[in-house]
């Protein structure tokens, strides 16, 4: 019965909002914006104490006008979202666009896999579902699993229909080593500012004032396999259309000390936020962990070689 209602409510009702135009859709997300902010007050205090901790140097009017300006931009991401689900090819790529896909040619002409590494900053779900259409690569998103299975079936299908391949942290070794068997050049998408299920094993480091656990999984792969990692900017250029520059982090992975690639990967990340703080999701507790007395910090050093 409950994988009924999940089939109907994606094909009766989200299906069908994806299919109204974008214009009709901001409308709704204005009238959303308003209904998480001060109505239902989604996550809010998160939120609050996620900014007030970011920027103590700002002042309570400027740290409210990014709360403010941020609920705007999630009910606009929250509605993409849905429209994500049927946009065409032509759409998706003229709203999101690479400015230097040039940059990875070279990688591509040798073979070579990249990483590319980013956040939930501006929109994520349409570097998902184009990344296969941006370069000539094997496009491949890698995430975690949706605790609704049913769901996550159905998106799976919608994010993979131009191309890109999704892989989560259950099988995404086995899709690494697939992929360099068979020679297939990669371009890997990581969404690396999330918080990680382990603390004990993960890099530890400052971000936005606060100490804060950062997934190594990048880092560890990277050096494994040798692949250049590049750091990827989304830009919002005005509601409903994104660019990105793709930033070079490290082209000699395996020359780089224990966590350097991650931690220049944190400070173009922090970057990012100063510059444009409503954009990041703020709504995710990011600190909710406090650093364990001891880090198996040689156990990643030896699974990293």
């Amino acid at each position: 019965m409950k994988k009924l209602f999940n089939y109907l409510l994606f094909y009766c009702i989200l299906i069908p909002l994806s299919l109204l135009p974008l214009w009709f859709l901001y409308i709704l997300s204005s009238i959303t914006a308003f209904l998480l902010h001060y109505i239902i007050k989604y996550r809010l205090e998160v939120v609050k104490l996620n900014v007030e901790k970011s920027f103590p140097e700002k002042s309570k009017q400027e740290q409210k006008l990014i709360i403010n300006k941020f609920y705007k931009h999630l009910a606009d991401v929250f509605l993409e979202g849905f429209k994500m689900l049927s946009i065409s090819r032509k759409n998706v790529l003229k709203r999101y666009k690479c400015n230097n896909p040039e940059i990875l040619e070279t990688y591509f002409k040798q073979g070579q896999s990249v990483l590319l590494l980013s956040s939930h900053y501006n929109n994520w779900e349409y570097m998902v579902l184009s990344l296969g259409m941006q370069f000539p690569f094997q496009g491949i998103g890698v995430g975690k699993r949706m605790t609704n299975k049913t769901f996550e079936k159905l998106m799976h299908k919608r994010r993979t229909r131009y191309g890109t391949k999704v892989c989560y942290n259950d099988n995404v070794k086995e899709v690494f080593h697939e992929n360099e068997k068979t020679k297939t050049p990669s371009a890997y998408m990581l969404l690396s500012d999330q918080s990680p299920n382990d603390t004990y094993k993960c890099y530890w480091t400052t971000l936005l004032n606060q100490d804060t656990p950062v997934i190594f999984g990048g880092e560890h792969f990277a050096k494994k396999f040798n692949y250049p990692v590049f750091y990827y900017k989304v830009n919002k250029e005005k509601r409903g259309y994104y660019s990105f520059d793709i930033i070079p982090l490290s082209l000699t992975s395996q020359e780089e000390g224990y966590a350097e690639i991650t931690q220049k990967y944190v400070s173009l990340l922090e970057k990012t936020i100063k510059e444009n703080p409503p954009y990041w999701l703020w709504s995710h507790k990011r600190w909710k962990h406090k650093r364990p007395e001891k880090i198996y910090q040689d156990t990643i050093i030896k699974e990293t070689n």
